[in-house]
């Protein structure tokens, strides 16, 4: 027997438990509950373990605008991120609520009954609203490239995203594959223990040194209430991460030059960041990686860490041949060559007896799916925290689930997307993006079928929005409301 709700949320990490706190205080006569795949709340910051894990953004906008950090460390730890997440869930009255080790197979639409059937893997639900709040890492499997020559390594070779707890690499000789956010949070804190690590890259990111601590944070939380000096902290972090965006975005070669003069000052090398920090692409066609304290520059200059900018020929038994023929010794090797991206969890949908192909599908507000009825999904900016466009979606839904209930709709269906210009959902060429273009939908090039990368214009757009907009109202019977353009 298939349990009935009025949402079903699919997610227990950062956005799932948001979208659950604000059901509970906004429509608190709303029945959910959250289907979780593992054992533990948490998601991304559960399932990745690897030494050094920790936020690339700023925890005054990472954390929820309802739930002040009160943490010391404007770039949390993974593990006191995730302890901030179960302890709001718990706070909440939301872990109760979780269904554990439920990992959402299909979900299955039907207009007749107005409903979706849910298929998990441990039961059936049913429910008015599903809200995937999975983010869109696919948990099950890291990007690995095929490696020649891998099955003659003689030792250690790793994923960061199924990091082996009982890894020793204390004294040992390691390689870091990658130049991304998780290469340069391994490095340094790998390089703290190892006897030498190496960060074998193939091409240079662009890396910004960024405080551990922030100095404005710390003295208005001294000073003010903990809410007040939490939106005044919040409010300057928009602010700046906003305009240093749009500086590069406008300015490139300005924001290269400002980048590459904290490398110099930093390592004391120029011909080295000319080698090694100097990336091809535009400032923000990637994102940028962030480097606590400058930590990655000082245990280069320390001389616990290499970087060498080469292409791989094949592993050997004693490490890794590089083209121009050096052999990088090495007792372990990290592949920090990225992630695997899914869609909407991952999960099969089926409208009507028809198969769901998101890639065929345009995004309507970055949230939801041309011709699904009933389905949000929660995706964040490119540019800035996860969780800043995560709550404007949670707001938005619940406002669409008030809207149903006082109009006596069923059911809420994006239109077919007008003729235009498509682009990528999300518009970035780094290669874990680049590689899953072909399974995400697309924008257009019009509201309300586009993502503003601008929280600022979106917050004062999105709480007010026409529901009506580019939407479809039905009700049981099968009538359609009219469409408003």
């Amino acid at each position: 027997m298939a349990e009935h709700l009025d949402v079903v949320i699919i997610g227990a990490g950062l956005s799932g438990i948001g979208a659950a706190w604000r059901l509970r205080r906004e429509r608190p006569d709303t029945s959910f509950v959250i289907l979780e795949a593992r054992d533990a709340i948490g998601g991304t910051w559960d399932l990745f373990r690897f030494p050094g894990v920790r936020s690339d953004s700023d925890m005054f906008t990472l954390s929820y605008p309802f739930r002040p950090w009160r943490g010391e460390g404007s770039l949390a730890s993974g593990e006191s991120i995730r302890a901030y997440i179960q302890e709001t869930a718990d706070e909440g009255g939301i872990t109760p609520l979780i269904r554990f080790g439920s990992k959402v197979l299909s979900a299955s639409w039907r207009s007749d009954h107005a409903r979706w059937t849910v298929e998990s893997t441990n039961g059936t639900y049913t429910c008015r609203f599903l809200y995937a709040c999975a983010g869109y890492f696919d948990y099950d499997r890291g990007y690995q490239p095929d490696f020649a020559g891998l099955a003659e390594f003689a030792g250690t070779f790793v994923h960061p995203q199924f990091w082996p707890a009982e890894l020793d690499h204390a004294g040992k000789r390691v390689v870091v594959i990658g130049s991304g956010a998780t290469a340069v949070t391994l490095v340094p804190a790998l390089a703290a223990t190892a006897g030498k690590v190496t960060m074998l890259q193939r091409s240079p990111s662009y890396v910004t040194p960024l405080p551990e601590r922030d100095a404005v944070a710390d003295a208005l939380r001294r000073r003010l209430p903990a809410g007040l000096a939490h939106r005044l902290i919040r409010a300057k972090n928009v602010v700046l991460t906003q305009g240093f965006y749009q500086l590069a975005r406008h300015r490139p070669e300005r924001v290269k030059r400002l980048l590459r003069g904290f490398a110099v000052r930093m390592i004391g090398d120029e011909t080295y960041v000319d080698e090694h920090f100097t990336p091809a692409y535009q400032p923000w066609d990637q994102r940028l990686c962030v480097i606590p304290g400058g930590d990655l520059f000082a245990a280069i200059r320390s001389g616990r860490v290499d970087v060498v900018t080469d292409h791989i020929d094949r592993f050997v038994p004693a490490g890794v041949r590089l083209r121009s023929g050096r052999v990088l010794a090495a007792e372990i090797v990290v592949s920090a060559t990225g992630l695997s991206l899914v869609p909407i969890g991952g999960v099969r949908l089926i409208v009507d007896g028809r198969a769901v192909n998101p890639a065929e599908r345009v995004a309507y507000r970055g949230m939801m799916l041309s011709g699904v009825p009933n389905l949000a999904f929660s995706v964040g900016y490119v540019n800035a925290s996860w969780t800043l466009r995560a709550d404007l979606t949670h707001r938005f839904v619940l406002r669409l689930l008030s809207y149903l209930d006082r109009h006596g709709y069923s059911s809420a269906t994006p239109a077919t997307a007008p003729a235009g210009n498509r682009r990528p959902l999300l518009d970035l060429t780094s290669g874990y993006v680049q590689r899953a273009l072909d399974q995400f939908p697309q924008q257009g090039d019009r509201n309300p079928w586009t993502i503003r990368q601008n929280y600022v214009l979106e917050l004062l757009i999105t709480p007010r929005a026409d529901m009506r907009r580019g939407m479809t109202f039905g009700r049981l019977t099968g009538q359609p409301a009219k469409v408003t353009s």
